[in-house]
């Protein structure tokens, strides 16, 4: 590649570049010149450590001879703007300040060839003159639901610094796990880091003070801010299994293994709980230099306060006229404690519900509605619903990403009050098996559209970006397809030879799947396939997709089940939602058990409609017993259905009622449940045709998070015996 081409493939593109005649040789009797202030000596060394990391060129020390100039130019305008300068004789990196300066030698670092050097390089000669156009360019990572070590967290942080970003929000707690050490609160770590999973395992982890320390100190060095998150009042749940008088009800509970909003939030009405809060916010703050606590106040059911005699009074005694301006009390006490101690209040949109005080930033996850709200409220705002990378693949493509406008027309009259953006990624159905599949290349996008949203062109953009991917290949980056998901898996039967076929639409072309058959973990040496695996008997299956010796995801597991039902005809009086099985699909007669998310491909989701699947088993049949199973999970708003039916016909025309069974649904359970619905018959039947009906919940109750939304259910499999 030459090195014209490595210029025309930076990213984020600069604002302007400038081609020149000559080109700078980079070799081993280069040196390093930067004033002598200790910031500009940090920068320095990580420009000199980055050089031979990335080319193999160990550069000269000293100060004579060809240099890499690290200057500090107050006439360079703009918070983070910085030149570049290349010649013959000289590279000159130049800003007004160190973060400019900073960025100018990350763009020297993508100047260097992909291959380490066997021998000098080339720069060409050119003038790069850039300056971010969002202030605000973020990453928040989860770390609540799926801990994430240490390693891990760091190499993310060099990416983000790689391409610019300046920000890194670390999700630290959470229902299902508080990550976080608090000296003063030793149970948070001892207790509300770790939680039982289904299977009976013990899981979690949290990071110690000395951990964090390193890691803001590692980030701060390249130029990235961390931001902590302490989620309060709601998502509280590991908090308050570690101190059970923080919640209302004073009762211990577990750290949560389901996903969703759950009720258990901090108790508002007791000082106990502002004393809690505040003296974890003190070793927060202690921890984290960043000018911003980021407190969450998202999803905060309001059951608990109801119910709470504290609450309730003080909402009186401060002339409350209902728990939305309860929150809002909890809220702006929290602003004003943090604004005494020097930090500014980031919460997500559910913070402006009751009142919000203009001085907090907005992080807007619901839409442009509630980012105008927080505008015309006098707030800035940071963007984060179009960015949501935990959403799949081929549903929010890369392509979707760039063109996604950080300043829709809703906020032009407001656009000084915009930040920037900020790309999440939650961890309820992501590890680090996973994760960076989902974050790249589509966090590279975000890199660009925040720094430079004028100058979009996706044909070029996709162009440089082939670079970019060899690069992260080196570095053991395991990025995702752009429009298409890691792999899909569909399964059929095959009546004539009576086996299942698994096909697999593979995102990468060189993906190979790695499978087992003994319930044990797939790995590389484990046998593979690509496009399609034809099993006769039912297994416990488990399928992994490895490039080369790397694992790209969590194993899938395929709970399989053989009935007379399976590969059958089936007919739906209304198709099931499209982001829970693709509408057409036969997808409650494929032989497979859901198994623990309902998120999982297994599952199959209505919402808003009753349902009559009608199966034709092709000839008449012995029946002997009919079944199937419901999921609840009312925090995901899915609930058992109010009732359940089977019949059974011979011509499909008058049909015989063989079962049937109504729920009392307890909308309030935050328990995760699955109930089988079974039939068995006192003596044989013999139907040609076996029907399902099932009657929806309807609309989500008053106090439920969803209230007048309608419920979801989702079934699984019609097992016809």
């Amino acid at each position: 590649m030459s090195a014209t081409t490595l210029a025309q493939n930076l990213i984020p593109q600069p604002q302007r570049l400038e081609h020149r005649e000559g080109a700078f040789r980079l070799d081993s009797s280069v040196r390093i010149v930067a004033p002598n202030d200790l910031r500009s000596r940090e920068i320095a060394d990580f420009l000199r450590g980055a050089i031979r990391d990335d080319s193999g060129i160990a550069l000269a020390e000293g100060r004579n001879g060809r240099a890499i100039e690290l200057r500090l130019d107050p006439k360079i305008m703009g918070e983070e703007a910085y030149r570049l300068t290349v010649t013959k004789d000289r590279i000159a990196l130049a800003a007004s300040n160190h973060r400019g300066l900073f960025w100018a030698a990350q763009t020297l670092r993508q100047l260097l060839p992909v291959e380490r050097s066997v021998g000098p390089i080339s720069i060409p000669a050119m003038r790069i003159e850039d300056a971010p156009q969002f202030s605000y360019r973020g990453h928040m990572l989860d770390v609540g639901r799926h801990f994430m070590p240490v390693e891990f967290v760091k190499k993310q942080i060099d990416l983000l610094s790689y391409y610019k970003l300046n920000t890194f929000h670390w999700h630290l707690t959470d229902d299902q796990g508080w990550r976080i050490e608090i000296k003063k609160y030793p149970k948070l770590a001892e207790v509300g880091a770790w939680r039982t999973e289904a299977d009976g395992s013990r899981y979690g982890g949290f990071y110690t003070q000395d951990q964090i320390r390193d890691v803001v100190e590692y980030a701060r060095l390249r130029n990235i801010m961390v931001i902590p998150e302490i989620e309060m009042p709601g998502h509280a749940s590991a908090a308050l299994a570690s101190y059970p008088e923080l919640s209302c009800r004073k009762q211990p509970i577990d750290v949560p293994n389901v996903w969703g909003v759950i009720k258990d939030v901090y108790c508002v009405g007791d000082e106990f709980t502002f004393e809690f809060i505040e003296n974890v916010l003190d070793e927060v703050i202690a921890l984290f230099p960043a000018a911003y606590v980021h407190i969450g106040g998202d999803e905060v059911p309001k059951d608990r306060w109801r119910e709470s005699a504290s609450s309730q009074k003080r909402m009186r005694d401060e002339n409350l006229k209902d728990e939305h301006e309860l929150q809002s009390y909890f809220v702006k006490r929290v602003q004003r404690y943090l604004a005494g101690k020097g930090k500014t209040l980031i919460g997500w949109d559910e913070i402006l519900e009751g009142g919000a005080d203009s001085s907090a930033i907005v992080e807007v996850w619901r839409g442009d509605a509630e980012g105008a709200k927080a505008l015309a409220n006098g707030n800035k705002i940071i963007s984060a619903g179009p960015f949501y990378l935990d959403s799949p693949l081929n549903a929010l493509t890369l392509e979707k990403v760039y063109a996604t406008e950080i300043v829709p027309a809703a906020y032009a009259s407001h656009r000084e009050q915009v930040l920037g953006a900020e790309a999440p990624l939650w961890t309820e159905r992501v590890t680090t098996a996973n994760a960076e599949t989902l974050l790249y290349p589509r966090l590279i996008a975000l890199a660009e559209i925040t720094w430079n949203a004028d100058k979009r062109d996706y044909p070029d953009f996709l162009q440089r970006l082939q670079a970019h991917y060899r690069r992260l290949t080196q570095w053991q980056v395991g990025y995702g397809p752009e429009n298409r998901n890691v792999v899909d898996f569909r399964f059929a039967w095959n009546p004539s030879a009576q086996n299942w076929r698994v096909q697999a639409e593979r995102g990468f072309s060189d993906l190979q799947l790695r499978y087992t058959t003994d319930g044990s973990e797939p790995s590389s040496a484990s046998p593979g396939f690509t496009d399609s695996l034809t099993l006769s008997q039912v297994v416990p299956l488990k399928i992994a997709p490895f490039r080369g010796a790397r694992a790209y995801a969590s194993p899938r597991e395929f709970t399989m089940v053989s009935h007379k039902a399976v590969g059958k005809s089936i007919q739906y009086s209304s198709q099931p939602n499209a982001n829970y099985r693709l509408a057409g699909e036969q997808v409650l007669a494929d032989g497979l058990l859901g198994g623990g998310s309902f998120a999982d491909g297994m599952w199959t989701g209505w919402q808003g409609e009753n349902l009559r699947a009608t199966i034709d088993l092709k000839a008449s049949t012995p029946v002997n017993a009919i079944s199937a199973r419901f999921l609840q999970q009312s925090g995901s708003w899915i609930l058992l259905p109010k009732a359940v039916r089977y019949s059974v016909s011979s011509d499909g025309k008058r049909w015989k009622r063989v079962y049937a069974r109504s729920f009392d649904v307890d909308a309030g359970s935050e328990q995760r449940l699955v109930e089988d619905v079974a039939f068995h018959a006192d003596k044989p039947l013999t139907a040609r045709y076996v029907r399902m009906e099932v009657d929806q919940y309807g609309s989500l109750p008053a106090g439920h998070n969803g209230a007048g939304h309608p419920a979801y259910f989702f079934v699984d499999e019609i097992v016809v015996k």
